[in-house]
């Protein structure tokens, strides 16, 4: 394994990108507070950069993650890419630098390991499962799966190829349900935001999301949910630029503080 020689820079900050991973190719601009204490110009010492990406329903516990991270690891930079998990294994593919990847299914990592793409065994660290989300005050008076098959309802999705649709069309599989939805989205904080605004009447999503949106969705309980259980695996990438900084930070995830930061979020114990 390579690695790429460290780049100085001047703030030590978290940078949290909500776009694709190609973003990370460009001008390097981040978003986000500083969370250290002003310019290390001069010091001498020499500071690193390490590039996560993480499937979207991760994005509260990893941020919180990344901040433990750079208070732990002064002169580290810890920058997060968020996007479903089909599409960031599309862009490590096609050569986008990242030294962590975590993702919301088994099937999306193996194809990254088939690829040669990783440089470890991917350990699991969280799983989830679905739930089904619907706008404040529940507009179509959804109480259970079956109400999802009603032709009328606005029901939203995630894609088939990515991890939370899968689970919904295994879950579909499980129960006899025939779910024809309005929208398929390629992440399920998309599918989170269409309920959120209205734009649909129910949407299949992590319990962790309905938690994350703070009362902006209701949740239709159904004990039916539980069958379908996703784990998520997280690996080093082949050729990371930070290596040490990776495995490092895959010990935080798997540590029983980082199982306390990813319990609060509603995650379950691999």
């Amino acid at each position: 394994m390579s690695t790429a020689p460290r780049r100085p820079r001047r703030l030590r900050h978290l940078g949290v990108l909500l776009t694709l991973p190609l973003v990370l190719l460009g001008s390097g601009c981040t978003a986000g507070s500083a969370t250290g204490g002003g310019s290390d110009a001069g010091t001498g010492e020499e500071e690193t950069t390490l590039t996560v990406f993480a499937a979207a329903s991760l994005q509260e516990p990893f941020t919180e993650l990344a901040e433990r991270y750079e208070d732990e690891h002064p002169g580290t930079t810890v920058r997060l890419s968020f996007a479903g998990s089909s599409d960031l294994a599309t862009q490590i593919a096609q050569g986008a630098p990242a030294d962590v990847l975590a993702t919301a299914d088994t099937v999306t990592m193996d194809r990254v390991v088939e690829a040669g793409d990783t440089a470890a065994e991917p350990t699991i660290f969280a799983t989830n499962t679905l739930t089904i989300a619907v706008p404040p005050g529940n507009p179509a008076r959804v109480a259970s799966l079956a109400d999802l098959t009603e032709p009328a309802l606005d029901l939203v999705l995630c894609a088939p190829q990515v991890p939370c649709g899968r689970a919904a069309a295994d879950l579909a599989t499980a129960e006899a349900l025939d779910l024809s939805p309005v929208s398929e989205e390629q992440s399920v904080t998309d599918v989170l935001g269409k309920v959120e605004s209205g734009e649909a009447e129910a949407g299949l999503v992590y319990e962790t999301d309905v938690i994350r949106a703070d009362g902006a969705v209701e949740e239709v309980e159904d004990p039916a949910t539980g069958a379908v259980v996703n784990e998520y695996p997280i690996a080093p990438v082949a050729d990371a630029a930070e290596p040490d900084d990776a495995a490092a930070f895959l010990e935080l995830v798997t540590s029983p503080e980082g199982q306390e930061i990813l319990a609060a979020q509603g995650f379950g114990a691999p």
